[in-house]
């Protein structure tokens, strides 16, 4: 056990170096959802009042959240993409460590970052004028249910690294995604606000489930009935994912 945890904190390590060299990468990572906030929380303001019942860059926040932590869960595996591409996996793989630990650092490292994100949108969030209703503990329920969002994704993001042979290949199925997972959902606009098939569509998605409990933390305060439901529905999602990816890469690892 003392060998795994080395060798996992060995390869977490080499993952934030890899981030920390990378600044350019980091930036845009942030600017992006902060463009979102700035921009369009500005041009829908006065157009989503009536259907959001306040301000929309309140409304718009837990959708960004939501929003990083996919991103950066189904971005996670392409560095080990790119390992495998020029040799350095199968190095890994054939060195004296637990294979375990190849995944388990680079699924910490995903969850890392996307929890300092998350957590500097609040902040962000906090400077425009931003309150959230539930305080202190609302901020870390927050960054849970955004782990929770990520963990199931992050782990599909490592099987398309070891089952897709390119990184074009990664890119497109990223590019077909992200789009319908977010307009399918809460994100930006009420569920009541779409047409009955899209509603029904958002009703499978995850990101609807993580958004609506960020929203009623920051919105309106604790809706215990609420955040047990979301816990519910991401055990089954989450605990399926895994189940599912734990047969796949063990089979890919072997």
């Amino acid at each position: 056990m003392a060998e795994f945890v080395q060798e996992t904190k060995g390869q977490l390590l080499r993952w934030v170096i890899h981030l920390w060299r990378e600044p350019f990468s980091m930036a845009f990572n942030l600017v992006n959802p902060v463009i979102l906030l700035i921009f369009m929380g500005s041009a829908f303001q006065g157009l989503a009042r009536d259907s959001t019942g306040g301000d929309y860059r309140t409304y718009l926040l837990p959708g960004i959240l939501a929003l990083t932590a996919f991103g950066n869960s189904m971005a996670g595996g392409i560095p080990l993409l790119f390992d495998k591409e020029n040799g350095f996996l199968m190095r890994l793989m054939t060195a004296p460590i637990s294979r375990a630990s190849i995944l388990v650092s680079r699924f910490l490292a995903v969850n890392i970052n996307t929890l300092v994100q998350c957590l500097i949108m609040l902040v962000l969030g906090l400077l425009f004028g931003i309150r959230i209703a539930t305080g202190i503990g609302g901020v870390f329920t927050i960054l849970f249910i955004s782990l929770l969002l990520s963990f199931g994704f992050t782990i599909i993001s490592l099987i398309l690294a070891f089952v897709l042979h390119s990184h074009g290949d990664f890119f497109a199925i990223l590019g077909i995604t992200s789009l319908p997972m977010t307009f399918l959902s809460s994100a930006f606009v009420p569920l009541d606000a779409l047409p009955v098939w899209m509603r029904l569509l958002a009703y499978v998605n995850p990101m609807t489930y993580a958004v609506n409990g960020m929203r009623a933390l920051i919105l309106s305060g604790w809706d215990i009935g609420l955040l047990v439901r979301i816990a519910l529905v991401f055990l089954v999602f989450d605990g399926l994912v895994f189940w599912f990816g734990s047969r796949i890469l063990s089979r890919h690892l072997a």
